[in-house]
Parts: structure tokens; C-alpha cells; sequence
């Protein structure tokens, strides 16, 4: 694995120590596109380890390198917390990743997979204050303004569409913004729909954790064919400041939680 990609800790560490047992894998979708480098996901994950929280910290991809499989077999550890970094929890989190972790771990080492960033309780705050500063960039007045959520959907699977829903409410009692909805790219609403009932100035949020084509390529577009000069667009959440917080918060809840050896065998959460 390339060294930018395998963070280890510095300081030593006694064997009472929890995070000399543990290791982290920040698990995420990512690109193979000749310009894709994950640098986002890099970025956060060099931040995590500066805390010190974990003996090592890797980055793994599902349609990347290092693969979920790579970056496994690179960390010591004999317990490893998987920290998916992901919007919602659809088929990529409980299903592919769960998949890749089980053939990668031969070994039988203790696996806890946390919920994914877009679940965490603390989410929804830092969508918030994301658009706000956006906002206010622009001479939005916030209370005028619309805030509009934008993220993947399935005709498949609910989980994008439920998570999205489940952060805009929370948005939405936090009475910052005149109007909070959501926008999806697979399904209804799609981003022309839901701008149609908006009058006034709007901020539009990526629910994107990567810098993938989604984030980086068709918001802006969608954003662009609308052909308004009240909205803006305030990028992909997963690359904004404060992300490797709400990463470090649940890692330190989950060493905390369960010492090295009180687990039985691999187990999900």
C-alpha cells in the first residue's frame, strides 16, 4: 500500500493502552477515473490518525485502490473499527462492504463496523453549518433562503432517499433556513422538480461523502441547466471541514466502548 494511504502512530504505546490493539479503516466508494485520487478521503484520514485514537489508520475503496481487501491486509492490529464513509446506509455499506470485509478477513480478526457519516446524530450540523457559511458568502439572508439537499436515490433501494429525508428534518427544527427539501439524481424528486416550487435565493448541498462524478460533475450541471442566478452551489459534504471530527468522535466512542478482547468475533453495529 502507498504510504500516503497507511497512517501509523507516532507515540508510544503501553500494552494497557486500548488503541495499541486497534486499528481504524476509513472505508469508502471512491474513483477510478484517470483524475480521481481520493484525496478527500486521504485528507481525512490523516487528520483521524493525528488524534491518536488508533495504533494505524488506512483508507480502503470499493471502486478504488487500495481496495477495501488491500488496505485490510496492511493494518496489524488484531481488532479493526470500519468506519464507512458513506451517505446513507444503502447497499454499498450493508451489503458490498460487509461482503468485502468477510473475505478479507481470514484471520478472524474482531471487526466493529460503525454507521456510516451519514447517520451520525451530529450529521445534520455540519450540513447545516455548510450551507450557512455558503449562504452568507453569497448575501443570502438566511431566513429568505431555501436549502436544498441533493443526493444519490435508487429506484431500488429507500436508504438515500430515508437518510436524506431523516437530515433534512433535523435541518428543518433547527429554523435556520426558510425551507429545507430534498432533491435526488436517480428518482423523483429530481433537482428541476423540487427547484420549481422554490422562489428566492436557494443554497444546494451535495449528500456526496466522495469528489466522484456525482459531487464534482452532475450537481453543478443540474445546478447550471437551471439556468438561475440565485443558486448556489456549496459542493459535496463529504470534502467540507469538520467531517474528520464526527469520524474521530465515533472512533473514540467505539475504543472506548468495548476493550480489545471482550469481543467474541466480528461483529457489525
Amino acid at each position: 500500500m502507498e504510504q500516503d494511504q497507511l497512517f501509523r502512530r507516532d507515540q508510544s504505546l503501553s500494552a494497557k493502552d486500548n488503541a495499541a490493539e486497534v486499528a481504524l479503516l476509513i472505508a469508502a466508494h471512491g474513483e477510478r477515473s484517470p483524475n480521481a485520487t481520493n484525496e478527500g478521503v486521504k485528507r481525512i484520514a490523516r487528520a483521524v490518525s493525528a488524534y491518536g485514537l488508533v495504533s494505524e489508520v488506512a483508507v480502503g475503496f470499493i471502486n478504488g485502490v487500495p481496495t477495501i481487501g488491500e488496505a485490510f491486509a496492511a493494518l496489524a492490529a488484531p481488532r479493526v473499527i470500519v468506519y464507512p464513509l458513506f451517505a446513507s446506509s444503502g447497499y454499498f455499506t450493508r451489503d458490498r462492504l460487509v461482503q468485502l470485509l468477510d473475505v478479507a478477513n481470514e484471520e478472524g480478526r474482531d471487526v466493529d463496523v460503525l454507521p456510516p457519516l451519514g447517520l451520525d446524530p451530529r450529521f445534520p450540523d455540519l450540513v447545516l453549518d455548510r450551507a450557512a457559511i455558503v449562504a452568507r458568502e453569497e448575501r443570502f439572508a438566511l431566513d429568505a433562503s431555501t436549502l436544498i439537499l441533493l443526493a444519490h436515490g435508487s429506484r431500488r433501494n429507500s436508504a438515500s432517499r430515508e437518510a436524506t429525508e431523516q437530515v433534512a428534518r433535523a435541518i428543518e427544527h433547527r429554523a435556520v433556513f426558510r425551507s429545507v427539501g430534498i432533491a435526488l439524481l436517480e428518482e423523483r424528486p429530481f433537482l428541476d422538480e423540487a427547484m420549481a416550487l422554490v422562489q428566492g435565493p436557494a443554497v444546494v448541498v451535495g449528500m456526496f461523502s466522495g469528489e466522484g462524478m456525482h459531487g464534482a460533475s452532475d450537481a453543478p450541471r443540474l445546478i447550471a441547466e437551471l439556468n438561475r442566478n440565485d443558486i448556489v452551489y456549496a459542493g459535496a459534504i463529504g470534502g467540507v471541514v469538520g467531517v474528520d471530527d464526527l469520524v474521530a468522535g465515533s472512533v473514540t466512542e467505539a475504543v472506548r466502548r468495548v476493550a480489545p478482547d471482550a469481543r467474541d468475533g466480528p461483529t457489525t453495529s
